[in-house]
């Protein structure tokens, strides 16, 4: 916002502002210029002092994401938006994890905390490396909105990939421990803030997020909407709830009274805040949004009052519709205002920002840790249990010998290591430079076969610099001339000249000045010389730059070109680095790639199989295909959504004459979601279904092809045969949704995974018979009868036979990931508590009902899966609680 803005705020709304009073305190302020500054005192009271020595016009503008500085009182600039779904986001080098799907097919929950720990490490790291730096700008902070905890209800949701899954325990689980390990156990101060997102009924669609409007009774909003978010809040103390865009029973989710004060605050006892979604609010009036008030001051004061406490937007419209007549007129109450003001200052204090950093024992951790050798091989481990095997004719684990063909759209696609929400990976493995690491070129024979789709390839690489040159004295050189410039509309003489080898940069340091933070503008010119022939498809990859290609002085908007082998071109590339609302200007990247579309695709993939012993097919789709809002719209995906859950069907075309050469064909399936593999799980040898692994995929993925570990992901979704049965995509009631309530056929249900090793599972239980409200002790001894060591992921379901409601098939109530030693036995005890065996009856009320349960051990046993049953009997009922608005 424009300084004139704020200037004309501080006058227009001098008559409304509330300067300190001369009331007397009880509070000693030392050497200290004023109270709020001294670290011994409560954060409450600092808290309060620091709102009453404030402005109205101080106050509004720190209710923004981007919220000023308040020099007067060294309140420093702090933007409130970062990212950590899987890693520090959005701000350069980090190590970049499993998507979060990825690590829900761990179910390891202690594992998630070990990361979540590192996570924290590192985005201490960065923030106080860019604050040394004068760097304070969106994704350099330590509130974090992660993690993504909606329900994973249908298929089609792209942005199904962020999160833990269909399964409300599981999601709760991993939540719990992924919020403890960014949030820390310091008895003082917060190490980051963790945010649950997207309060609270919310995943999808996408192109119609900010109209819908969802309706769906007690029963489900209370049994799968709202427990993950119950478990964050009450078992991890999590500090930040961000609300939805849709809509929930008419009020939008960031303005709805149940949702955010009903429930959220009194039946929950949530004490942080609460941040809107990015825009959520100006869907309020906007007329092609919800539209259900007319002026931005209404929208933002029906929030506040909701409990909405930061708005995450661009302020101008709100600041401009005139906020002294909107308090005046009530549409705005500086009561909410100082409620919400308190919420977001005291997250501040309890992260230390307003103490000297040697009291803060977060703020030495050093810029060493991001990407350090430890987090390293924690991506590795995490990336092998994240693995799932779905299918396997004993062709797996191969021998050391074996010589593999590796084909497919994503044998060599970083896209797909690093999921969306990422940050740049310290050391990308793809799965041909893992194989070819591990086997030698020799043994590897690389094609990539057929793009993602047609159109979309994954294959792109950086354009080498044998190809790229300039002309000195009528001599063709090598690199091209670039010509850096700090206004980005290039006006006047560069600011650097230099020689650039190729356009391939990920600058810790900005090229000009040499600042972590800095607007400049890119000329590159020379010739290009292209070795092959053929249609070419240009991209110049970055997340936040704007760029331009031009060759042979022609641009073209989809970016393909003819080029002859041996001809030069003359290349201009122009790329523009500067802010925007969303994005900021640290560690710009560029990275100018291309790929030859007419490659003989299937001849290349054919030969490298007839050459190989095994076929290796690394396909799927990727997150440039399914993600957020997405402007796409082609066959399967529409606006970042699935339309069917089909592999593309160039990908089935090739796979099935690969399938008719005779070799042996594991399929390696790369999604954030699930797909229908129907022909493939009936035709080929093995599959392994890896979502997107992180940095260290091609590593994970060699390991278990040739049986170095015994995989033991799962699935944390259902993985149907077809849409088929399901209902629309924007019905939100849970009928004939998820393995808790579908009635079809299943290709894989939930929970499903091989391994290497047969484990043997046996239940014994401490009593055939309890007493409602009383827990329920479970003993499960789990033998590993072979000579390999490894991990076995025990899940304990539930089933209450004797309802009088509609509940669930079966519910997973407990899981652990157990290691165990080759041809040892470990016993393993776990509780099964009242509110786990509790249903919701036909009031609503959350009741433990007398009757007959049925528990079941599911486990792998190597080849194939095991289901154990243990029966126990509950007498009495017993009402845990009332719930909701008893609405339907």
């Amino acid at each position: 916002m424009g300084k004139y803005i704020i200037l004309l705020l501080l006058i227009g709304m001098a008559c409304t502002s509330k300067q300190p009073t001369d009331e007397k305190t009880d509070i000693v302020t030392q050497d200290y210029e004023f109270p709020f500054l001294n670290p011994n005192l409560e954060t409450d009271d600092r808290v309060k002092d620091l709102i009453a020595r404030m402005t109205i016009a101080e106050k509004v503008l720190q209710l923004f994401n981007e919220a000023p500085a308040i020099e007067r009182l060294h309140v420093p600039a702090y933007n409130w938006w970062n990212e950590s779904l899987h890693g520090v986001a959005r701000a350069g080098k980090a190590t970049v994890f499993p998507q979060a799907i990825g690590l829900a097919a761990t179910f390891n929950d202690s594992l998630m905390h070990t990361i979540a720990t590192a996570i924290s490490d590192e985005g201490r790291a960065k923030h106080h490396y860019f604050q040394s730096n004068d760097v304070r700008s969106i994704y350099t902070g330590l509130t974090f909105w992660s993690p993504n905890i909606n329900i994973f209800r249908d298929p089609r949701w792209g942005r199904g990939q962020e999160t833990y899954g269909e399964d409300p325990y599981l999601t709760g689980r991993m939540a719990v421990n992924f919020i403890k390990g960014l949030q820390g156990d310091d008895p003082k101060y917060f190490k980051t803030v963790a945010t649950a997102k997207h309060y609270g009924v919310h995943s999808g669609p996408e192109v119609t997020r900010h109209t819908d409007n969802y309706f769906v009774n007690d029963r489900d909003l209370y049994e799968t909407y709202l427990p993950a978010f119950k478990a964050a809040v009450q078992e991890a103390n999590v500090q930040s709830i961000m609300c939805a865009y849709n809509r929930f029973r008419d009020q939008p989710c960031c303005g709805s009274n149940l949702l955010l004060d009903q429930i959220l605050r009194e039946e929950l006892g949530f004490d942080g805040y609460v941040v809107s979604d990015c825009g959520a609010i100006t869907d309020f009036y906007k007329e092609d949004h919800h539209n259900v008030v007319e002026r931005p001051s209404q929208a933002w004061g029906w929030a506040i009052a909701a409990g909405t406490d930061l708005n995450c937007e661009e302020n101008k419209e709100f600041i401009e519709d005139n906020i002294q007549q909107a308090l005046e007129t009530g549409m705005l109450n500086e009561g909410d205002i100082n409620k919400a003001l308190k919420r977001l200052f005291k997250a501040r204090f309890k992260l230390g920002m307003f103490d000297p950093q040697e009291l803060v024992p977060f703020t030495e951790i050093p810029m060493e840790v991001v990407g350090s050798e430890a987090h390293q091989k924690l991506a590795l481990d995490a990336a092998k249990q994240s693995l799932v095997l779905l299918k396997n004719d004993s062709t797996l684990p191969l021998s050391k010998d074996t010589k593999v063909a590796l084909i497919g759209p994503n044998t060599d696609n970083i896209d797909v290591l690093v999921g969306n929400y990422n940050g740049n990976p310290i050391n990308p493995t793809t799965p041909l430079k893992a194989f070819q690491d591990r086997l030698g070129k020799a043994q590897v024979n690389y094609a990539a076969g057929t793009p993602l789709v047609p159109g979309f390839y994954g294959n792109m690489t950086t354009i080498p610099a044998s190809v790229l040159f300039h002309e000195e004295g009528g001599v063709l050189k090598q690199g091209l001339k670039a010509k850096y410039f700090k206004d980005v509309e290039m006006a006047g003489n560069p600011d650097l000249e230099r020689i650039d080898s190729a356009i391939d940069f990920i600058w810790q340091e900005t090229p000009i000045s040499k600042k972590v933070e800095e607007t400049f503008a890119v000329e590159w010119t020379g010739l290009l010389k292209p070795e092959t022939s053929g249609a070419y498809q240009f991209r110049l990859a970055s997340l936040y730059g704007n760029a331009a290609i031009y060759v042979n002085g022609k641009a073209t908007e989809d970016g393909f070109w003819e080029l002859t082998a041996g001809k030069t071109y003359p290349l201009r590339i122009t790329y523009i680095i500067k802010p925007f609302w969303w994005g900021n200007t640290v560690t710009p990247d560029a990275q100018l790639t291309w790929v030859n579309l007419d490659l003989p695709y299937e001849t290349e993939a054919l030969a490298a199989a007839e050459a190989a012993d095994v076929i290796l097919f690394c396909g799927g789709i990727s997150p440039r295909l399914e993600g957020e809002e997405m402007k796409l719209d082609i066959d399967g995906f529409a606006h970042g959504d699935r339309t069917h859950l089909n592999l593309p069907a160039n990908q089935l075309e090739i796979l099935k004459k690969l399938k008719a050469t005779g070799k042996p064909v594991i399929f390696i399936n790369f999604s954030g979601s699930a797909m229908a593999l129907n022909w493939e799980n009936e035709n080929l040898n093995a599959i392994v279904q890896a979502f997107y692994p992180g940095e260290r995929t091609g590593e994970a993925l060699a390991q278990l092809i040739f049986g170095d570990y015994s995989p033991s992901g799962r699935l944390p979704v259902t993985f149907y045969k077809s849409l088929e049965g399901l209902p629309a995509f924007d019905d939100y009631t849970m009928k004939n949704r998820t393995y808790k309530f579908f009635e079809g056929d299943v290709l894989y249900p939930f929970g499903y995974g091989l391994g290497y090793i047969p484990f043997d599972y046996q239940i014994t239980a401490t009593s055939e018979e309890i007493n409602a409200g009383t827990p329920y002790e479970v003993q499960v001894t789990v033998t590993n009868n072979s000579d390999k060591s490894g991990n076995a992921v025990v899940q304990l379901y539930l089933t209450d036979k004797e309802a009088d409601v509609r509940v669930p098939k079966k519910a997973l109530v407990s899981f652990q990931t157990v290691y165990v030693e080759a041809n040892t036995s470990k016993e393993v005890s776990y509780t099964i508590n009242p509110d786990q065996m509790a249903l919701i009856n036909a009031n609503y009320q959350s009741e433990v009902q007398e009757g007959e349960f049925v528990l079941q051990v599911m486990g792998s046993t190597g080849q194939e899966e095991t289901t154990k049953k243990q029966s126990f009997f509950v007498k009495g009922n017993l009402v845990l609680q009332n719930n909701g608005a008893d609405q339907l």
